[in-house]
C-alpha cells in the first residue's frame, strides 16, 4: 500500500485528474498519464460496440495522438485489485518497463505502485 501524502505532488495530481474523469464521465474507470514534457492526458473507459478501450489504454493512446515521445507516470482509478497486463503493456510500450502505474481506489487513495515492465 503506498501512502498517498507521500507523493510527488505531480502523481497526486494525475490521480485527482484520472478520479474527476472517472466521476464526470460516469465510467468504470478513469486514468491520467503525464509525458516527458509534464503535460497530462486525462481519459475514461471507452465502451463502443465496435471499440473498447480500458481508461489507461486511452490516456495513452491521446497521448501518443498528440505526439507525446515517452512517459514520466501513469495513474489508473478503478475498483480492480491490479493493474490489468495489457494497460501495463500500453504504458510500458510509450514511457518504457520503469515507468510507474499508480492504482488508486475510487477515494483517490493510491493503493498499489507498480511498473510498466
Amino acid at each position: 500500500m503506498t501512502d498517498s501524502s507521500a507523493l510527488d505532488p505531480e502523481d497526486r495530481k494525475i490521480v485527482t485528474l484520472a478520479r474527476s474523469a472517472r466521476a464526470r464521465n460516469g465510467v468504470p474507470e478513469g486514468a491520467a498519464v503525464r509525458d516527458e514534457t509534464g503535460r497530462t492526458y486525462v481519459a475514461g473507459t471507452v465502451e463502443l460496440e465496435s471499440l473498447r478501450l480500458s481508461a489507461l489504454q486511452t490516456a495513452v493512446a491521446m497521448a501518443v495522438a498528440s505526439g507525446a515521445k515517452s512517459l514520466e507516470s501513469a495513474a489508473v482509478v478503478s475498483e480492480a485489485e491490479a493493474v490489468d497486463d495489457a494497460d501495463r503493456a500500453a504504458v510500458r510500450d510509450l514511457g518504457g518497463p520503469a515507468t510507474p502505474v499508480l492504482l488508486a481506489g475510487l477515494d483517490g487513495a493510491v493503493h498499489t505502485t507498480v511498473t510498466a515492465g
